[in-house]
């Protein structure tokens, strides 16, 4: 049963990298025609999708990564879910950021945070040792330092 739902949380994982790819790909497509005019990253527009893509991927990392601790789950059905949401969750932060990168004409920044997001994606990865760590109870009476 273990590996049906490590099965599963891979779909969802490579299912992140292929939606990324795609992402490339059209915005790569969308900046190779002539009349594409990209934002302008010192312009009002550009400033504003800077800020919500830099607030988003710095509260959707951490909240992403500590949903397993948050919501605790004690069977197998709730933690793929609780799984999938924090793939979802810091996962599609790349596509946005890659995205953002070409919208504002090659700007350097979006492409360290689509960076930051594929590293922090890369933790995301389920393995059954991960799971068994995670399902384990803690014992109360451990010491937490």
């Amino acid at each position: 049963m273990e590996e049906k739902v490590i099965k599963h949380l891979n779909w969802c994982y490579y299912g992140i990298m292929v939606f990324t790819l795609v992402i490339l790909s059209g915005m790569y497509y969308l900046t190779s025609r002539p009349d594409f005019e990209p934002f302008s990253p010192m312009e009002q527009v550009g400033m504003i999708l800077q800020y919500m893509a830099m607030g988003l991927t710095l509260i959707a990392i951490p909240f992403g990564l500590y949903t397993v601790k948050l919501f605790k789950p004690d069977t197998l059905e709730k933690y793929e879910g609780v799984a999938a949401q924090r793939i979802l969750v810091v996962g599609l932060t790349m596509p946005m950021n890659i995205a953002l990168y070409y919208l504002l004409g090659n700007y350097q920044p979006m492409m360290w945070l689509a960076a930051m997001s594929a590293v922090a994606w890369y933790f995301t990865k389920p393995t059954l040792g991960k799971m068994e760590q995670e399902m384990t109870p803690k014992d109360p009476n451990e010491p937490t330092y």
